[in-house]
């Protein structure tokens, strides 16, 4: 099948042949719009009789608009969205608020690169209804291709919203013309533009499958937005119209508040408030007359598109009349504050939206976005930290975005823990490029890679240290947005099933969602395929979600597994059966199985809502897993656990235990559910499907879950937290037991109590206090050999202690250096070193 980028080229060229079929020919015509072909190959539509080339900047002679605002309507960053909204609300369409930058309801994706992954796929494939339809939606967005060009250009960012325009709907009601004259509208209304400074081109868009015309709009050489027609989608056999049209206009926010301004960069409409107070604390500020001419022409400086950056700057400089390094000495500091207070926006939205930063997948691209920050603020000893930053733009951004102000004391306490890692890492990177450079070993760009990924050594370190010794050493172009491309997440290989023929089968009706307890039932039998059984409605639960499967009989024959096809559950027999289609047989389920595993999956949910209150609003599920003795729950977290808040989040499990909540279960539309309860539904990651089931614990806990669930928390019986361990950068697991499982572990833990107590002829509570007092003798007397006359052997100690068993049982565990089941016998060993030492 053909590429994303092929399709997009023979495509655009079709359109272009067709430009009645597929562009809004009859609205362009009806207000003077004439059709014109570029030097550079791009069909555009213009009023002006005597324009030869179209409007991007290449061919345009770069941005024209900066000094020379020609938006009637002067609008600052906040202004843009608002007044655009509610024009788009007369034209009929609604507001919606923004989605999460961290894409939990996609299994494709990890940040939300454009306003339209908001609705893909369920939206766009006609699955889900949308939330309104029209509507409009200020989406923040995260790309990181453009890393090496923020701060430079004056229009690159990492994080911007981008203003969608969205509608989808079937054939007979799509009016291409009606959806183009809208934003057309808001060009001439919204900004006060006169057709003549308005240039359309013609385009094609390609991507997810999905294909169509589009339309981009530039003026003054600033390209303003696209709307794309998301008509076709792409098959192995060829072309396929979708049933439902899909409009996806995005508009870059950024760009349309500095049009209108017309100030020399975009950053300073975007965030004017933190770039005043950056300039006050750094002293370092735009050169009015410098910025006007060089702004104009700092798109030449594309580190993407640039074959020779260093060529590039020498090409700037000439035009704007300075010495190339006198320009760099100029722009480069100002470009770096702009890139501080760029990244510290995007690390604010993605951190209050759930991400955290770290060496794995998406939390990667962030973590290099912070400590590029972190290496400009200590390069130019600027007294600002990224902190300030983020109070900064949260207190701007309040207007339109309030929920980053409530979240303030979380995001800064994750910025301070990525600080201290930094900083640790500073010494310990200086020693390894000391070490490279004093061997001379040659610094290329596969190592300055090498050096980044393995050790966190950024190029700007090793230029600077290079730079001591008076070498010079220079870091590829565009290094960034090539890490970045090279550490794109990966999704691990799943385990696979056999693919059963299974066309024709409805979907099973599932029991177990509304009464755990169903564990005999009565089936249809759908279809037998060997010793794979499928019934029309089943109580068996499919291994899924972390969670292992029933196990029972059905028919009379042993269950060895349960799995999931589609909507389908198949079970699988010990042998092939003895019944046939379209019998009904009974099914019956191990019920203790069935009561422990329920025990750990609803207690996973309870310790889930713990941790978050306990530990912060950052904390989302990485992963989980639920057995017969144990349960695990992997959390997004920064740093190990200590014991107070292990101890914190256990007694609050309990509580929540002991107040016997109910534990809800309903089935609800997608769109409904995260209209209701946001998308923190999704703590297990995306879940497929029109319809999702939602497990509540009111005032506690919401999730989207196909697991076994309790009727009410006390269900649970009992919580123990058996340890906690930080399993990868950014993830701790904390394994837990619940019930049945939680009481042997507790019965133990009283055993291996009762005998230390007898080998230490002592009480419960006195433990501790006695294996202090015999650890110490021991180390004196078998450790050091050191024995006078005056030493007694006896235990004396009655000091009592008030920790609760298990604690008492690590603490001592701890004290001994040895695991908590083998404290009887390493104090057992102890006393008898002592008794030898004493004969």
């Amino acid at each position: 099948m053909a590429t994303d980028k092929e399709i997009k080229k023979a495509f655009k060229k079709e359109a272009s042949e067709n430009p009645e079929k597929f562009y809004a020919v009859s609205h362009l015509k009806s207000e003077g719009f004439m059709r014109k072909h570029c030097k550079c190959g791009t069909y555009f539509w213009t009023v002006n009789a005597d324009q030869t080339v179209c409007g991007d900047p290449s061919c345009s002679g770069g941005f024209r608009f900066i000094g020379h605002a020609v938006a009637k309507q002067e609008m600052d960053y906040v202004e843009v969205w608002k007044k655009f909204a509610a024009h788009f609300k007369l034209l009929g369409y609604t507001e919606i608020k923004r989605y999460p930058v961290v894409a939990r309801w996609r299994d494709d994706q990890y940040w939300v690169g454009a306003s339209i992954y908001d609705f893909q796929p369920h939206v766009v494939s006609g699955a889900v209804e949308p939330p309104a339809n029209p509507l409009v939606v200020p989406q923040f967005c995260l790309r990181f291709n453009d890393i090496d060009n923020v701060g430079i250009t004056g229009a690159h960012y990492t994080g911007f919203v981008m203003i969608g325009q969205h509608m989808f709907v079937p054939k007979e009601k799509w009016d291409q013309n009606k959806v183009f004259s809208d934003i057309h509208s808001w060009l001439t209304k919204g900004l006060g533009l006169p057709n003549t400074e308005i240039t359309f081109h013609e385009d094609a868009w390609a991507g997810g499958g999905n294909f169509g015309p589009c339309m981009e709009y530039f003026s003054r050489g600033l390209e303003l937005g696209n709307q794309v027609y998301m008509l076709y989608e792409q098959t192995p056999t060829g072309r396929k119209e979708l049933p439902l049209k899909v409009l996806d206009m995005g508009m870059g926010h950024e760009r349309n508040a500095w049009f209108t301004k017309g100030t020399s960069t975009s950053y300073e409409t975007t965030f004017p408030t933190v770039s005043r107070k950056m300039y006050d604390l750094t002293g370092i500020k735009p050169e009015g007359n410098l910025m006007r001419k060089f702004l104009p022409y700092s798109s030449y400086l594309n580190a993407d598109e640039v074959e020779d950056i260093n060529k590039a700057w020498a090409d700037v400089a000439k035009k704007v009349g300075i010495d190339t390094e006198e320009l760099k000495e100029k722009i480069l500091p100002l470009s770096a504050l702009y890139s501080v207070a760029e990244h510290t926006r995007s690390a604010l939205f993605a951190i209050n939206d759930g991400a955290l930063p770290n060496n794995v997948g998406g939390g990667y691209n962030l973590r290099i976005i912070m400590r590029r920050s972190m290496d400009f603020l200590e390069k130019y000893n600027w007294d600002v930290t990224m902190n300030d930053i983020a109070e900064w733009h949260a207190d701007y951004l309040k207007p339109l975005f309030p929920e980053l102000a409530e979240n303030l004391d979380s995001v800064s306490n994750i910025i301070d823990v990525e600080k201290k890692k930094f900083s640790e890492n500073r010494k310990k990177s200086r020693q390894i490029i000391d070490n490279l450079l004093a061997k001379k070993v040659e610094i290329d760009e596969k190592k300055f890679i090498e050096l980044y990924t393995s050790q966190g050594i950024s190029p700007e370190m090793i230029e600077a240290e290079a730079a001591k010794l008076d070498r010079k050493i220079k870091a590829p172009d565009n290094f960034y947005a090539r890490v970045s491309e090279l550490r794109k997440d990966t999704e691990p290989e799943k385990e696979i099933k056999e693919k059963l023929p299974l066309d024709g089968v409805t979907e099973t009706e599932i029991m177990y969602y509304n009464d755990f307890s169903v564990v005999e039932f009565k089936g249809v039998v759908s279809k037998i395929i060997g010793n794979k059984v499928i019934l029309n409605r089943t109580a068996f639960y499919p291994t899924s979600g972390g969670q292992l499967h029933d196990k029972g009989t059905l028919g009379g024959a042993k269950v060895t597994d349960v799995y999931k096809q589609g909507g389908v559950v198949v079970h699988v027999l010990e042998r092939e059966p003895h019944f046939k289609v379209g019998e009904v047989v009974e099914g019956k389920i191990d019920a203790p199985r069935r009561l422990q595993l329920a025990q750990h999956h609803t207690s996973t949910h309870i310790i889930n809502g713990c941790a978050k209150r306990v530990l912060g609003k950052h904390i989302w599920q990485a992963g989980a897993a639920k057995t017969l003795e144990k349960a695990r729950l992997d959390i997004t977290h920064y740093e190990a656990l200590s014991d107070e808040q292990v101890e914190k989040i256990e007694n609050m499990a309990n509580q929540i235990v002991d107040e016997n909540r109910p534990v809800y279960s309903t089935l609800m539309k997608k769109n409904l559910a995260e209209a209701e309860y946001g998308f923190s539904i999704y703590q297990g990651g995306a879940v497929p499907g029109k319809v999702l089931r939602i497990i509540s614990i009111p005032d506690f806990d919401t999730e989207a879950c196909g697991g076994t669930h309790l009727h009410t928390t006390s269900e649970a019986k009992i919580i123990k937290i058996l340890k906690t361990s930080k399993i990868q950068d950014g993830m701790v697991r904390i394994e837990f037991t619940a019930g049945e499982a939680a009481a042997k572990e507790l019965t133990k833990d009283t055993g291996i109590l009762q005998e230390a107590a007898k080998t230490l002829d002592c009480k419960l509570n006195q433990i501790p206090g006695r294996a202090n007092e015999l650890f110490e003798k021991w180390k004196k007397v078998v450790k050091k050999g050191k024995i006078d006359g005056a030493d007694d052997f006896r235990l004396v100690s009655k000091e009592e202690s008030q920790d609760t068993e298990p604690l008492m049982l690590k603490n001592v565990a701890l004290m001994l250096k040895t695991q908590p089941e083998h404290i009887p016998t390493t104090l057992a060993r102890f006393k008898k070193e002592l008794e030898g030492k004493k004969n």
